[in-house]
């Protein structure tokens, strides 16, 4: 039963009377704000995803792109190349993250010659997730063993997906992590990863209604998961970026500047953030960072920019107006000097 005050029963406030403001409590600041703020702001969505059904022998080729590549290996054991690289061995249970999206090939066993993943069949189960099957045409570059190997059950299955960033492909969080993240690295240190995998592992066994829907959020979860355990366990004696970002000092003044890209910060507000004077914040910034206050925020603006026009299709204009540039001209000169090529390139992608 629900029960509902009688709004008759509550006394009218006195006339002039006001609420007080909530208060806030006082930010108590410790080393990891600065990275915890500009990982909050850290940002993961789901473009597509796949349910790869696989039977041995294979090995698909995955063409290199803008977004993240995810994988999670449901059943079977596979190999990995990414580049030149060597092989390296994924188990059943285990996930990998390519945050850079990189060219990499994956097999049931290593040296098999490759097919395009583009090749295999593929068929919509709801929007933006696939069941692709690599019973198709084009795969005679295979030698199978035997005829009964295409109508035999799966030797492998695997739970892929796109992911992107909300960060441009060169921030210097996503260039300081290495080619290929992988979960089981990450499992022992941190028992969420270790919670994830079991789950997606439990749905994949289960085959129940709606699986590949959960699997997709699991899925985005585990990426995000395996981001955040690199940062706090594998880079605990990093140097360059992080290390600036863990800075007390610097780190506020990084976190800020990545917080509002859009502002004219000038080199006396971010010697005031960090509580030192103008030639000593330079000095300490150029030290830590490896570039100047002003050419580090330069970059950022210009990372923000392409996000603006190739995710969200901005004019160049409102982006230029955006960001406190005087004309289109003066920004788009800036652009091209920071990111190489015009700002009208970047909406083509």
């Amino acid at each position: 039963m629900t029960i509902r005050p009688n709004l008759s029963d509550i006394p009218e406030p006195p006339a002039g009377f006001r609420p007080a403001p909530a208060v806030r409590q006082p930010h108590q600041a410790d080393p990891g704000d600065a990275l915890t703020e500009i990982l909050l702001g850290l940002r993961l969505d789901g473009v597509e995803y796949a349910r790869y059904v696989l039977h041995e022998p294979w090995a698909v080729a995955l063409p290199a792109r803008r977004e993240a590549t995810f994988h999670f290996v449901a059943q079977g054991s596979c190999w990995m190349q990414v580049g030149q690289d060597d092989w390296l061995q994924l188990n059943a249970g285990d996930a990998v993250l390519l945050p850079r999206g990189s060219l990499h090939a994956l097999a049931s066993s290593p040296g098999l010659p490759t097919v395009e993943i583009g090749k295999l069949a593929r068929k919509a189960l709801a929007e933006n997730l696939f069941l692709v099957d690599d019973r198709a045409p084009g795969l005679a570059e295979v030698d199978r063993a035997s005829a009964e190997a295409v109508t035999a059950a799966p030797s492998h299955v695997l739970f892929s997906g796109t992911l992107r960033f909300n960060l441009d492909p060169l921030h210097p969080l996503l260039m300081m992590m290495p080619e290929a993240m992988r979960a089981c690295d990450l499992a022992q240190r941190d028992p969420a990863v270790l919670a994830l995998l079991d789950a997606m592992e439990r749905e994949v066994v289960l085959n129940r209604i709606g699986a590949c829907g959960i699997l997709a959020r699991l899925a985005d979860v585990l990426a995000a998961s395996i981001i955040r355990g690199w940062v706090e366990c594998a880079c605990t004696d990093a140097s360059g970026w992080i290390a600036a970002v863990r800075c007390p000092q610097i780190g506020r003044v990084l976190a800020a500047v990545h917080q509002h890209p859009e502002r004219d910060w000038s080199v006396a507000e971010l010697a005031s953030l960090m509580g030192a004077s103008r030639s000593s914040f330079i000095e300490k910034f150029s030290s830590a960072v490896g570039e100047t206050p002003a050419k580090y925020v330069a970059r950022v603006k210009m990372f923000q920019a392409r996000h603006w026009i190739a995710r969200d299709g901005l004019r160049v204009a409102v982006v230029a107006e955006r960001l406190g540039y005087d004309s289109e001209a003066s920004f788009s000169r800036a652009f091209k000097r920071i990111i190489g090529h015009p700002p009208s390139q970047a909406r083509l992608g």
